[in-house]
C-alpha cells in the first residue's frame, strides 16, 4: 500500500507530506482547491506522461516521492529480476523529478530507471479510476478488454497476438504480389533490357579510368613524341658537332678524375661528376624507353573513344561509375528472380496464410470459450454489486457475438448492455445509464475486476459524479467494503462518502503574500465534523449542520463496526 507521499513544487502545492494508512482515506475540499493535483502527482510516480506545466511557477523543478509497503510477492520477484530490490524486502521507494526543461529523472529504490519502467511497475502499486475510465466504459470497443481482464485471458492473448500479426504481414505480402500482372510483366521486360545492355558492354571495374588515361595519351601523341625526341637529343647529342649532356658530363668527369688525387675536395668533385654522368645516362635511356612505348594507332584511338562513349551512355542510365553500374546489374538480377518466381511465391504465401488462419482461429475459439464462461460469472458479480449500490432491479448483460473474421482480439465483439428499469429491454450503456448510474456500474466493475489483482491501492477520483441521497450512501458503504481488502483513496464532494472514511484529508487553497498555496491537512475529529458540515451546507455552517455532520459520522462509524462484526474481523 501507499504509506507516504511527498510532493514538492507541483502546481500550487509548494510542499506536502501525506501519511496514509489502511482502509478508506477520503480527500475533500472546495472545487479548484487542488485535489486533482494530488492525483496528478501520484500519476507521475506511476510513470504517466508529465508536462513542465506541472512545475510550480518560479521553481526549477518539481519532485514527487512515495513509499510503498507490504508489496506483493509478484512485485518482489519482478524487482529482483530487474535488480531494483531495496534493503527492505517488502518496501519500495519511488521518486520522480520533473525539470523545467521537460526532462524527468525517475528512481526506484534509489536506482535510476526510465518512465516506462515505472509504468510497467504501476499495476502492482496503484489502480486509479477517473473520468477516463468512465469514458472507456461507455465505448464498446473497450468492453472486450474489461472482460478479458476479468477472465484472465492474458496468456491466450499472448498466444494469439503473434499469430494474428503474422497473418497481417502475409496478407500485405500477398496484396503486393497480386498487383497488376501487366505491370509485373512490363517491369520484367524493362529490367531484362537493362540487364542485356549491361551484359553486352562486358564492363570491368575501373576500366573507364584506364581508358580515359589511354585516350589522353593518344590525343597528345604528337606533342609527347616531339618533347621526348627533343629531350633525347639534348641528352645524347644531335651530331658530332653538337655533343649532348651525357657526353659533356663524361668529359667533365674524366677531366676531374685526373686531378682527384690531389685533395679530398677534388675527390669529392669527381664523385659528384660521376654521379651526374650516370644519372644523365639513366635519364637518356628512360626517355628512349618511353619513346618506344608510344605507338600511336588511329584505329586504337578510335576504339578507345568508342568504348568510352559506350560506358558514358551506360553511366547516364545506370550509375556514376562502372562499379555502380555493376551493382545495379546485381540488383536487377535479384529483382528479376523475385518477379519471375512471383507465382510460386504467391502460392506459398497463400498456403502459409491458410494454415495460419486455421491455427489462429483455433486459439480464437479458445478465447471465445473463455470469454463466454467469464461473461456468465461477471454478469452475476456485477448484478450482485449493483444490488449493493441501490440498483437491485438492474439487469446487466454481456453480449458476445462471434464472427468468422479474425481481428486483433480474436473473432468476438463484446458489448455491455443494461436495463435499469423493470420491463425495459437491455440497451447499450451509453444509451441508458445516467451519470450516477454509470458511476455505480463503474464502481461495481472496478470492485470485481481488481479483487484478484496484486495491486495494493485503489484510487477513485470523483466516483460520486451525478450521485446523491441514498445512492451516495450505498456507494460510501461499497467503498468502505472495498477498503477492508485494499487500501482505498477517494476524492469526493459527498458528505456520505466523506463520513465513511477511516481517515480524512482536507485539500485547501489559500493566498499568502500574493501567491496561491494548496495544503493537505489530515483532519482530527472536530475538524472533520466541520468539513462534513461544509459539504452538507456550504460555507453557512450552523450548529444544526454540525449536528447533522456528527450524526452522519456516527452512523458511518456504526455501519463500519457492524460490517466488521458481520465478517468476523
Amino acid at each position: 500500500m501507499l504509506s507516504l507521499l511527498h510532493i514538492e513544487n507541483i502546481a500550487v502545492i509548494e510542499q506536502a507530506d501525506i501519511e496514509l494508512g489502511e482502509g478508506l482515506t477520503v480527500l475533500s475540499g472546495e472545487t479548484g482547491a487542488g485535489k486533482s493535483i494530488v492525483i496528478d502527482a501520484i500519476s507521475a510516480i506511476l510513470g504517466q506522461r508529465t508536462s513542465r506545466e506541472l512545475i510550480r511557477s518560479g521553481a526549477q523543478k518539481g519532485f514527487v516521492s512515495a513509499v510503498f509497503t507490504g508489496i506483493p510477492t509478484e512485485l518482489i520477484k519482478k524487482l529482483q529480476e530487474m535488480e531494483l530490490n531495496g534493503d527492505e524486502v517488502d518496501t519500495v521507494h519511488v521518486q520522480r523529478q520533473i525539470s523545467a526543461d521537460g526532462k524527468s529523472i525517475c528512481r526506484v529504490n534509489m536506482r535510476p530507471v526510465s518512465a516506462s519502467v515505472l509504468k510497467s511497475l504501476s499495476p502492482y502499486f496503484i489502480n486509479i479510476h477517473g473520468q477516463h475510465d468512465g469514458q472507456k466504459l461507455m465505448d464498446e470497443q473497450y468492453h472486450i478488454e474489461f472482460l478479458d481482464n476479468f477472465g484472465n485471458a492474458a496468456a491466450l492473448l499472448a498466444e494469439y497476438t503473434p499469430l494474428y500479426q503474422r497473418l497481417f504481414a502475409l496478407k500485405r505480402q500477398i496484396t503486393e504480389l497480386d498487383k497488376s500482372e501487366q505491370e509485373r510483366l512490363q517491369r520484367i521486360d524493362m529490367l531484362r533490357y537493362h540487364a542485356e545492355e549491361i551484359e553486352a558492354a562486358a564492363l570491368v571495374p575501373g576500366e573507364d579510368e584506364a581508358l580515359a588515361e589511354k585516350k589522353a595519351v593518344f590525343d597528345n601523341a604528337g606533342k609527347l613524341l616531339g618533347a621526348l625526341d627533343a629531350a633525347y637529343r639534348a641528352l645524347d647529342g644531335g651530331d658530332e658537332d653538337t655533343p649532348g649532356a651525357c657526353a659533356l658530363l663524361t668529359v667533365a668527369s674524366n677531366e676531374i678524375s685526373q686531378i682527384s688525387g690531389v685533395s679530398g675536395e677534388l675527390q669529392s668533385l669527381y664523385e659528384r661528376a660521376e654521379e651526374l654522368k650516370y644519372l644523365a645516362l639513366d635519364l637518356r635511356d628512360s626517355v628512349s624507353a618511353q619513346q618506344s612505348k608510344i605507338d600511336f594507332s588511329p584505329e586504337e584511338s578510335a576504339a578507345a573513344e568508342e568504348r568510352l562513349d559506350t560506358i558514358y551512355r551506360l553511366k547516364q542510365k545506370y550509375g556514376a561509375t562502372t562499379e555502380e553500374i555493376l551493382a545495379y546489374y546485381q540488383e536487377i538480377q535479384q529483382e528479376l528472380e523475385k518477379l519471375s518466381c512471383a507465382d510460386e511465391t504467391r502460392e506459398r504465401l497463400h498456403e502459409e496464410y491458410k494454415a495460419g488462419v486455421v491455427q489462429a482461429k483455433a486459439v480464437a475459439a479458445r478465447l471465445t470459450a473463455l470469454r463466454r464462461e467469464a461473461a456468465a460469472k461477471l454478469e452475476k458479480r456485477i448484478v450482485a454489486e449493483l444490488a449493493d449500490l441501490d440498483m437491485a432491479r438492474t439487469r446487466f448483460e454481456i453480449r458476445i457475438e462471434t464472427g468468422t473474421r479474425l481481428t486483433a482480439h480474436g473473432m468476438d465483439t463484446v458489448a455491455f448492455l443494461i436495463s435499469v428499469n423493470p420491463g425495459e429491454p437491455v440497451k447499450p450503456l451509453s444509451k441508458v445509464a445516467s451519470g450516477g448510474e454509470l458511476s455505480r456500474v463503474m464502481l461495481a466493475m472496478k470492485n470485481v475486476l481488481t479483487a484478484g489483482e496484486a495491486v495494493g491501492t485503489l484510487i477513485f477520483d470523483e466516483i460520486d459524479t451525478g450521485v446523491s441521497g441514498r445512492a451516495a450512501q450505498k456507494i460510501a458503504r461499497k467503498l468502505a467494503s472495498i477498503a477492508q481488502k485494499k487500501q482505498t483513496l477517494c476524492v469526493t464532494h459527498l458528505p456520505q462518502i466523506a463520513a465513511m472514511g477511516d481517515s480524512h484529508l482536507l485539500i485547501a487553497k489559500s493566498v499568502r503574500e500574493g501567491r496561491s498555496y494548496t495544503d493537505v491537512t489530515p483532519l482530527a475529529q472536530d475538524a472533520r465534523v466541520n468539513e462534513v458540515a461544509r459539504m452538507i451546507s456550504g460555507d453557512n455552517i450552523t450548529e444544526t449542520t454540525r449536528s447533522s455532520a456528527k450524526e452522519l459520522l456516527d452512523a458511518a462509524a456504526a455501519s463500519k463496526k457492524r460490517r466488521i462484526n458481520d465478517v468476523g474481523f
